[in-house]
């Protein structure tokens, strides 16, 4: 199978488990040509290629149509393909080259949240803009929707991008409820009942620990763990 057709395929429906398992690490790799863990993002550039090929990986995970779960449209994925994954020949099927994305209010409320606060120029705070937006609405924290490793590379994705967003959350609120409180705010309105943070009984759900194993690095282990294990009738091909 080639490389120029690879993506969209795995990005079009669940297939198998086994598929499904090591899917998201797969599109990583073959976007940046390393697995997740080996990341190298030491510099801005290559910091912003990891979170790209994170977003687009953890949206594989999902099933269903990629530009979908990625939050852009088939035609601005191309070209964020083109843009930032240049050496990778990549051809999206018609079918999802032709995708418009129908934002939700909720969605479409922290997508103009942010772009009102970019920071940086050219197409890339657009795309995460509404990247971020799309995946807010998946039941995991924030930095597990986005396929990143650890909170700390959300937290510095969105003081690159989103400056003025993110240096008003000094107290380091979890980003997800941060969105919120500024939307509540930027509209005159209150979000909580309790003056003081440290007197509200929902305080670990606003500033409680974001840790835990990441999606590609449970999809990892997962895997093999699986290929460890002996075959036995009624398994999944390995």
């Amino acid at each position: 199978m080639s490389e120029a057709h690879f993506l969209s395929l795995m990005a079009a429906c669940a297939v198998d488990a086994n598929s499904q398992m090591h899917r998201g690490i797969a599109t990583y790799r073959l976007l940046t040509g390393v697995p997740p863990a080996d990341a190298d993002i030491a510099t801005d550039s290559n910091f912003d290629c990891h979170v790209l090929a994170s977003i687009l990986a953890a949206a594989t995970l999902d099933g269903g149509p990629l530009p979908e779960k990625a939050g852009l449209s088939g035609h601005e994925l191309a070209a964020l393909l083109e843009q930032y994954f240049p050496s990778v020949e990549i051809k999206l099927a018609e079918q999802l080259l032709a995708f418009k994305c129908d934002e939700n209010e909720e969605i479409a409320m922290v997508h103009d949240l942010l772009l009102k606060q970019r920071s940086t120029k050219g197409d890339i705070g657009r795309w995460l803009a509404a990247m971020i937006a799309r995946r807010a609405i998946e039941p995991d924290h924030l930095w597990e929707g986005l396929g990143l490793r650890n909170r700390g590379e959300l937290s510095r994705l969105l003081s690159r991008h989103f400056a003025p967003l993110a240096v008003r959350n000094i107290n380091n609120m979890r980003w997800k409820r941060f969105f919120y409180r500024m939307l509540c705010e930027d509209e005159g309105l209150v979000m909580c009942t309790t003056p003081v943070c440290t007197q509200c009984n929902d305080f670990n759900l606003c500033f409680g620990e974001e840790s835990g194993e990441s999606r590609m690095a449970e999809r990892r282990r997962d895997f093999l763990l699986q290929a460890a294990r002996p075959a036995v009738d009624g398994d999944w091909p390995i």
